[in-house]
């Protein structure tokens, strides 16, 4: 793990702010793509050096990219991506307001899977020039979905086929960087306390952790952060879509 330089988009909060604390905590780096500067801010001050960022909108070439060339000039180079920038606003195909927004649909799709396909794709070109290590490794993407890609809930049809589109597009580009040498793994979390959450009434976020089999709570994102450690230093985990949700199947709503 200090041998980490990791980029992780909506690293300010939530389960990228978690992945950024466990990387920087095990003794590597990360450069944070999100952009609530007055939070990524905070990180950098309270961590310094061991933090760059750039406010950065997932979806716009030109802002990845910049990002990207300040991670290499701050650090040198990276040799790992996580992706847990993302929305989830919900809507009914044909609820009490209308039809669904085609608008938001979009903006759904162009953030979760295509921020994250743009941010892979620029990101996996750079790290092709690294020099492998032991195990022939060159660098890890890891992705997230959500366990609405398999069993999404009404009024989730834009979030589930955001996240289904992740899962879907896993393997191919696993096997394809498979050839120089980089990993590529989704995780798809259940229900985890992240800032969505922090609108609900304290009983309301209770109600929803007894909705998991066990443990019988809203997940904590540290246990997320603790997941990609796994596979950062586990080289057998390539390609593959990984639940993080205690044993819960989503019900219809």
């Amino acid at each position: 793990m200090k041998e980490i330089v990791a980029i992780v988009t909506g690293g300010a909060s939530g389960l990228g702010e978690a992945t950024v604390r466990r990387i920087i905590d095990e003794g590597g780096k990360a450069f944070i793509l999100d952009l609530n500067e007055e939070r990524a801010a905070s990180l950098k001050e309270e961590y310094g050096d061991s933090i760059g960022f750039y406010i950065t909108d997932v979806t716009k070439e030109d802002q990845v990219l910049e990002a990207l060339e300040g991670s290499i000039q701050a650090f040198g180079g990276f040799n790992t991506v996580v992706n847990c920038a993302g929305i989830a606003p919900p809507g009914k195909v044909v609820g009490r307001n209308g039809i669904h927004s085609l608008d938001r649909f979009s903006k759904v799709i162009e953030i979760n899977l295509i921020g994250t396909f743009n941010v892979i794709r620029l990101a996996a070109e750079k790290m092709m020039g690294n020099t492998p290590n032991d195990h022939g490794e060159r660098g890890v993407i890891v992705n997230t979905a959500s366990v609405a890609a398999f069993d999404g809930q009404i009024g989730q049809a834009a979030y589930s086929a955001s996240k289904g589109g992740v899962v879907g597009m896993t393997l191919p580009i696993a096997r394809e960087l498979a050839r120089d040498g980089i990993r590529v793994m989704t995780i798809a979390p259940g229900l985890f306390h992240t800032p969505m959450f922090d609108t609900l009434p304290e009983e309301a976020r209770n109600s929803l952790g007894k909705m998991v089999p066990f443990p019988p709570r809203l997940g904590h994102p540290s246990e997320y952060a603790q997941l990609v450690k796994s596979i950062l230093e586990n080289p057998m985990l390539n390609g593959e879509t990984i639940r993080l949700d205690g044993a819960i199947r989503m019900q219809p709503k």
